[in-house]
Protein backbone atom coordinates (compact mmCIF):
# COMPACT_ATOMS: atom_id res chain seq x y z
CA UNK A 1 0.00 0.00 0.00
CA UNK A 2 1.21 3.50 -0.83
CA UNK A 3 0.12 6.01 1.82
CA UNK A 4 0.47 9.78 1.38
CA UNK A 5 -0.11 12.37 4.09
CA UNK A 6 -0.89 15.67 2.41
CA UNK A 7 -0.74 18.14 5.33
CA UNK A 8 0.80 16.37 8.27
CA UNK A 9 2.38 19.25 10.19
CA UNK A 10 -0.75 20.38 12.01
CA UNK A 11 -1.43 16.93 13.47
CA UNK A 12 2.20 16.12 14.28
CA UNK A 13 4.52 19.14 13.99
CA UNK A 14 7.72 17.07 14.30
CA UNK A 15 6.40 14.24 12.13
CA UNK A 16 6.92 11.58 14.79
CA UNK A 17 3.20 10.82 15.11
CA UNK A 18 3.08 9.53 11.54
CA UNK A 19 5.83 6.92 11.90
CA UNK A 20 3.47 4.22 13.20
CA UNK A 21 1.53 4.43 9.92
CA UNK A 22 4.48 2.73 8.19
CA UNK A 23 3.12 -0.63 9.33
CA UNK A 24 0.56 -0.37 6.54
CA UNK A 25 2.99 0.23 3.68
CA UNK A 26 5.15 2.84 1.98
CA UNK A 27 4.58 6.20 3.70
CA UNK A 28 5.23 9.71 2.39
CA UNK A 29 4.49 12.67 4.65
CA UNK A 30 4.23 16.26 3.40
CA UNK A 31 4.00 19.09 5.91
CA UNK A 32 1.72 21.05 3.59
CA UNK A 33 0.36 20.62 0.09
CA UNK A 34 -0.73 23.47 -2.16
CA UNK A 35 -3.68 22.83 -4.52
CA UNK A 36 -1.42 22.83 -7.56
CA UNK A 37 0.84 20.19 -5.95
CA UNK A 38 -1.90 17.82 -4.86
CA UNK A 39 -2.51 15.58 -7.86
CA UNK A 40 1.18 15.11 -8.51
CA UNK A 41 1.70 13.95 -4.93
CA UNK A 42 -1.24 11.56 -4.58
CA UNK A 43 -1.72 10.29 -8.14
CA UNK A 44 -0.32 6.84 -7.30
CA UNK A 45 -1.52 6.63 -3.69
CA UNK A 46 -3.78 3.87 -2.40
CA UNK A 47 -4.52 5.75 0.84
CA UNK A 48 -4.32 9.43 1.63
CA UNK A 49 -4.52 11.13 5.03
CA UNK A 50 -5.50 14.78 5.08
CA UNK A 51 -6.80 17.53 7.27
CA UNK A 52 -7.75 20.62 5.27
CA UNK A 53 -6.68 19.71 1.73
CA UNK A 54 -9.69 19.63 -0.60
CA UNK A 55 -10.46 16.48 -2.58
CA UNK A 56 -12.71 17.40 -5.49
CA UNK A 57 -14.24 15.33 -8.25
CA UNK A 58 -11.41 16.42 -10.57
CA UNK A 59 -8.80 15.27 -8.06
CA UNK A 60 -10.50 11.90 -7.68
CA UNK A 61 -10.67 11.40 -11.44
CA UNK A 62 -6.92 11.98 -11.64
CA UNK A 63 -6.16 9.38 -8.93
CA UNK A 64 -7.47 6.00 -10.20
CA UNK A 65 -5.56 3.93 -7.59
CA UNK A 66 -7.06 5.73 -4.61
CA UNK A 67 -9.02 3.44 -2.28
CA UNK A 68 -9.28 5.26 1.05
CA UNK A 69 -9.41 8.90 2.17
CA UNK A 70 -8.69 9.35 5.87
CA UNK A 71 -9.85 12.76 7.04
CA UNK A 72 -7.86 13.46 10.20
CA UNK A 73 -10.61 15.67 11.62
CA UNK A 74 -14.27 15.65 12.52
CA UNK A 75 -15.54 17.64 9.55
CA UNK A 76 -15.29 15.93 6.15
CA UNK A 77 -16.70 18.77 4.04
CA UNK A 78 -13.29 19.03 2.32
CA UNK A 79 -14.11 15.84 0.40
CA UNK A 80 -16.63 15.52 -2.42
CA UNK A 81 -18.20 12.45 -0.83
CA UNK A 82 -20.68 11.89 -3.63
CA UNK A 83 -17.85 11.71 -6.18
CA UNK A 84 -15.88 9.43 -3.87
CA UNK A 85 -18.85 7.10 -3.48
CA UNK A 86 -19.37 7.00 -7.24
CA UNK A 87 -15.76 5.89 -7.70
CA UNK A 88 -15.87 3.35 -4.86
CA UNK A 89 -13.47 5.33 -2.67
CA UNK A 90 -14.07 4.97 1.07
CA UNK A 91 -14.02 8.12 3.20
CA UNK A 92 -13.59 8.06 6.97
CA UNK A 93 -13.36 10.81 9.57
CA UNK A 94 -12.67 11.04 13.32
CA UNK A 95 -15.73 12.51 15.03
CA UNK A 96 -15.19 12.15 18.77
CA UNK A 97 -11.49 12.56 19.52
CA UNK A 98 -11.59 16.19 20.72
CA UNK A 99 -14.78 16.39 22.80
CA UNK A 100 -13.08 17.08 26.13
CA UNK A 101 -10.54 19.47 24.65
CA UNK A 102 -13.09 21.61 22.80
CA UNK A 103 -15.36 21.75 25.86
CA UNK A 104 -12.36 22.85 27.92
CA UNK A 105 -11.41 25.53 25.39
CA UNK A 106 -14.98 26.82 25.25
CA UNK A 107 -14.92 27.13 29.02
CA UNK A 108 -11.58 28.95 28.85
CA UNK A 109 -12.99 31.45 26.35
CA UNK A 110 -16.07 32.02 28.50
CA UNK A 111 -13.95 32.63 31.59
CA UNK A 112 -11.72 35.01 29.67
CA UNK A 113 -14.80 37.09 28.80
CA UNK A 114 -16.08 37.10 32.39
CA UNK A 115 -12.84 37.23 34.40
CA UNK A 116 -10.45 38.96 31.95
CA UNK A 117 -7.44 37.00 33.19
CA UNK A 118 -5.11 38.02 30.34
CA UNK A 119 -6.14 41.68 30.64
CA UNK A 120 -5.37 41.80 34.34
CA UNK A 121 -2.14 39.84 33.92
CA UNK A 122 -0.91 42.41 31.39
CA UNK A 123 -1.96 45.21 33.72
CA UNK A 124 0.01 43.76 36.64
CA UNK A 125 3.11 43.21 34.51
CA UNK A 126 2.78 46.79 33.27
CA UNK A 127 3.16 47.97 36.87
CA UNK A 128 -0.43 48.99 37.56
CA UNK A 129 -0.71 46.90 40.75
CA UNK A 130 2.61 48.16 42.04
CA UNK A 131 1.36 51.72 41.62
CA UNK A 132 -2.11 51.02 43.04
CA UNK A 133 -2.93 52.63 46.42
CA UNK A 134 -5.36 49.77 47.23
CA UNK A 135 -4.76 46.05 47.73
CA UNK A 136 -6.71 45.21 44.58
CA UNK A 137 -8.33 46.77 41.52
CA UNK A 138 -10.06 45.64 38.33
CA UNK A 139 -9.60 47.02 34.85
CA UNK A 140 -12.99 45.83 33.63
CA UNK A 141 -16.06 44.61 35.53
CA UNK A 142 -16.04 40.90 36.40
CA UNK A 143 -19.04 38.57 36.07
CA UNK A 144 -20.11 35.71 38.31
CA UNK A 145 -21.65 33.02 36.12
CA UNK A 146 -23.74 31.27 38.76
CA UNK A 147 -27.43 31.76 38.01
CA UNK A 148 -26.87 33.06 34.49
CA UNK A 149 -28.42 31.24 31.52
CA UNK A 150 -26.23 29.51 28.96
CA UNK A 151 -27.89 28.96 25.61
CA UNK A 152 -26.41 26.01 23.73
CA UNK A 153 -27.21 25.62 20.04
CA UNK A 154 -26.33 22.07 19.01
CA UNK A 155 -26.33 19.40 21.71
CA UNK A 156 -24.03 16.70 20.43
CA UNK A 157 -21.02 15.36 22.29
CA UNK A 158 -19.25 18.71 22.64
CA UNK A 159 -22.40 20.65 23.48
CA UNK A 160 -23.21 18.16 26.24
CA UNK A 161 -19.64 18.20 27.58
CA UNK A 162 -19.54 21.98 27.75
CA UNK A 163 -23.01 22.02 29.28
CA UNK A 164 -21.71 19.83 32.11
CA UNK A 165 -18.90 22.32 32.76
CA UNK A 166 -21.36 25.20 32.77
CA UNK A 167 -23.66 23.40 35.22
CA UNK A 168 -20.66 22.85 37.52
CA UNK A 169 -20.23 26.65 37.48
CA UNK A 170 -23.86 27.06 38.50
CA UNK A 171 -25.26 28.15 35.15
CA UNK A 172 -28.76 27.31 33.92
CA UNK A 173 -28.90 25.53 30.55
CA UNK A 174 -31.29 26.40 27.73
CA UNK A 175 -30.65 24.01 24.84
CA UNK A 176 -31.80 23.99 21.23
CA UNK A 177 -31.17 20.76 19.31
CA UNK A 178 -32.67 19.28 16.15
CA UNK A 179 -32.77 15.85 17.79
CA UNK A 180 -33.72 15.85 21.43
CA UNK A 181 -32.28 13.28 23.78
CA UNK A 182 -33.91 12.18 26.98
CA UNK A 183 -33.93 15.21 29.25
CA UNK A 184 -31.59 15.02 32.24
CA UNK A 185 -33.29 15.02 35.63
CA UNK A 186 -31.84 18.41 36.39
CA UNK A 187 -33.90 21.46 37.33
CA UNK A 188 -31.21 23.64 35.73
CA UNK A 189 -31.75 22.11 32.27
CA UNK A 190 -34.41 23.06 29.71
CA UNK A 191 -34.92 22.31 26.04
CA UNK A 192 -35.92 25.40 24.07
CA UNK A 193 -38.96 25.13 21.83
CA UNK A 194 -37.18 27.24 19.20
CA UNK A 195 -33.81 28.76 18.45
CA UNK A 196 -35.41 32.19 18.83
CA UNK A 197 -36.15 31.38 22.47
CA UNK A 198 -32.43 30.75 23.06
CA UNK A 199 -31.51 34.05 21.43
CA UNK A 200 -34.04 35.98 23.51
CA UNK A 201 -33.43 34.40 26.91
CA UNK A 202 -29.77 33.40 27.16
CA UNK A 203 -27.09 35.52 28.82
CA UNK A 204 -24.39 33.53 27.03
CA UNK A 205 -24.81 31.72 23.69
CA UNK A 206 -22.43 28.95 22.67
CA UNK A 207 -22.49 27.40 19.21
CA UNK A 208 -21.92 23.67 18.85
CA UNK A 209 -23.77 22.91 15.61
CA UNK A 210 -22.30 21.90 12.24
CA UNK A 211 -21.93 24.34 9.36
CA UNK A 212 -24.60 23.55 6.78
CA UNK A 213 -26.49 25.66 4.25
CA UNK A 214 -29.18 26.07 6.94
CA UNK A 215 -26.77 27.26 9.65
CA UNK A 216 -24.45 29.43 7.54
CA UNK A 217 -24.40 32.93 9.09
CA UNK A 218 -26.78 31.74 11.77
CA UNK A 219 -25.59 34.65 13.88
CA UNK A 220 -26.52 37.69 11.82
CA UNK A 221 -28.02 41.12 12.26
CA UNK A 222 -31.52 39.72 12.80
CA UNK A 223 -30.58 37.08 15.35
CA UNK A 224 -28.21 39.47 17.13
CA UNK A 225 -31.13 41.86 17.41
CA UNK A 226 -33.08 39.21 19.34
CA UNK A 227 -30.36 38.80 21.96
CA UNK A 228 -30.37 40.39 25.37
CA UNK A 229 -28.29 43.57 25.47
CA UNK A 230 -24.96 42.66 27.00
CA UNK A 231 -25.06 38.99 25.99
CA UNK A 232 -21.87 37.01 25.35
CA UNK A 233 -21.22 34.88 22.27
CA UNK A 234 -18.93 31.82 22.00
CA UNK A 235 -18.00 29.94 18.83
CA UNK A 236 -15.70 26.92 18.85
CA UNK A 237 -17.58 25.18 16.03
CA UNK A 238 -17.17 26.69 12.55
CA UNK A 239 -16.41 30.27 11.55
CA UNK A 240 -19.08 30.31 8.86
CA UNK A 241 -21.79 30.23 11.54
CA UNK A 242 -21.18 33.95 12.07
CA UNK A 243 -21.84 36.96 9.91
CA UNK A 244 -18.60 38.44 11.18
CA UNK A 245 -19.36 42.00 10.09
CA UNK A 246 -22.68 41.90 11.96
CA UNK A 247 -20.99 40.51 15.09
CA UNK A 248 -18.33 43.24 14.95
CA UNK A 249 -21.07 45.85 14.62
CA UNK A 250 -22.92 44.37 17.61
CA UNK A 251 -19.73 44.51 19.69
CA UNK A 252 -19.11 48.14 18.76
CA UNK A 253 -22.68 49.11 19.59
CA UNK A 254 -22.70 47.23 22.89
CA UNK A 255 -25.50 44.88 21.87
CA UNK A 256 -22.94 42.15 22.54
CA UNK A 257 -20.79 42.68 25.62
CA UNK A 258 -18.20 40.27 24.31
CA UNK A 259 -17.45 37.50 21.84
CA UNK A 260 -14.85 34.75 21.89
CA UNK A 261 -14.08 32.60 18.87
CA UNK A 262 -11.59 29.87 18.05
CA UNK A 263 -12.67 29.73 14.40
CA UNK A 264 -13.28 32.29 11.66
CA UNK A 265 -14.77 32.21 8.19
CA UNK A 266 -11.43 32.08 6.39
CA UNK A 267 -8.38 30.52 8.01
CA UNK A 268 -5.68 31.68 8.52
CA UNK A 269 -7.57 34.83 9.48
CA UNK A 270 -7.43 37.62 6.90
CA UNK A 271 -6.07 40.97 7.99
CA UNK A 272 -9.35 42.63 6.99
CA UNK A 273 -11.52 40.29 9.10
CA UNK A 274 -13.86 42.69 10.97
CA UNK A 275 -13.51 40.77 14.24
CA UNK A 276 -9.85 41.81 14.50
CA UNK A 277 -10.80 45.43 15.08
CA UNK A 278 -13.94 44.79 17.15
CA UNK A 279 -13.86 45.63 20.87
CA UNK A 280 -14.14 42.90 23.52
CA UNK A 281 -13.47 40.14 21.03
CA UNK A 282 -11.18 37.26 21.97
CA UNK A 283 -9.78 35.29 19.01
CA UNK A 284 -7.65 32.15 19.20
CA UNK A 285 -6.14 30.41 16.14
CA UNK A 286 -8.32 27.27 15.86
CA UNK A 287 -6.53 25.47 18.69
CA UNK A 288 -9.41 23.93 20.66
CA UNK A 289 -8.59 20.52 19.13
CA UNK A 290 -4.82 20.81 19.59
CA UNK A 291 -3.74 19.64 23.08
CA UNK A 292 -0.99 17.06 22.85
CA UNK A 293 -3.18 14.34 24.37
CA UNK A 294 -5.98 15.10 21.94
CA UNK A 295 -3.73 14.93 18.89
CA UNK A 296 -2.27 11.63 20.09
CA UNK A 297 -5.82 10.25 20.27
CA UNK A 298 -6.50 11.58 16.76
CA UNK A 299 -3.47 9.75 15.36
CA UNK A 300 -4.39 6.52 17.16
CA UNK A 301 -7.93 6.57 15.77
CA UNK A 302 -6.70 7.47 12.29
CA UNK A 303 -4.37 4.49 12.34
CA UNK A 304 -7.19 2.19 13.51
CA UNK A 305 -9.41 3.50 10.70
CA UNK A 306 -6.82 2.32 8.19
CA UNK A 307 -6.45 -1.01 9.96
CA UNK A 308 -10.23 -1.53 9.92
CA UNK A 309 -10.41 -0.67 6.22
CA UNK A 310 -7.65 -3.11 5.31
CA UNK A 311 -9.35 -5.82 7.36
Amino acid sequence: MKIVVTDGKCCSPDGSGWQAFREFGELTVYERTAPEELIGRIRDADIICLNKVRITRQVLEACPKLKLICVMATGYNVVDTAAARARGVTVCNIPAYSTAAVAQMTAALLLELTNHVALHDRSVHRGDWTACPDFCYWVRPLTELQGHTLGIIGYGRIGRAFGAVARALGMELLVYARHRREEPEDPGFRYASSMEKVFREADVISLHCPLTPETEKLINRDTLGMMRPGALLLNTSRGGLLDEAAVAEALRSGRLAGAAVDVVSEEPIREDNPLLSAPNCVITPHIAWAPEETRARLMDIGRENIRAFLA
